[in-house]
């Protein structure tokens, strides 16, 4: 979340262009990955159902962050799963 927030300051002082930009960690992370992830740092003990009658969507995610690193220089510092955990950590402070 920080290294977002530190993004799109950025972008909003520098950036003066059309072209969208992605701000992220650029990992590449199946759907199934992301799920099981989040159940592991949820402390998720259940059983996850994964309803087979629906499409199947996109099966993995990866954004492109190339175009934040070239028009501004940011790109992620902190890894995928460690943002992950302080993304839970803060939504956990704030829910209680």
């Amino acid at each position: 979340m920080k290294d977002t927030a530190e993004g799109i300051l950025v972008a909003t002082e520098t950036y003066d262009e059309s072209e969208p930009v992605n701000l992220g960690s650029g990992v590449e992370i199946s759907i199934e990955e992301l799920v099981e992830t989040i159940a592991d740092l949820t402390g998720f003990k259940g059983n996850i159902e994964w309803d087979t009658s629906k499409p199947d969507g996109q099966p993995r995610r990866r954004l492109d962050t190339s175009r934040a690193k070239e028009r501004f220089g940011r790109e992620a510092t902190t890894g995928f799963n460690d943002g992950l955990r302080k993304a839970i950590e803060w939504y956990k402070q704030k829910r209680d």
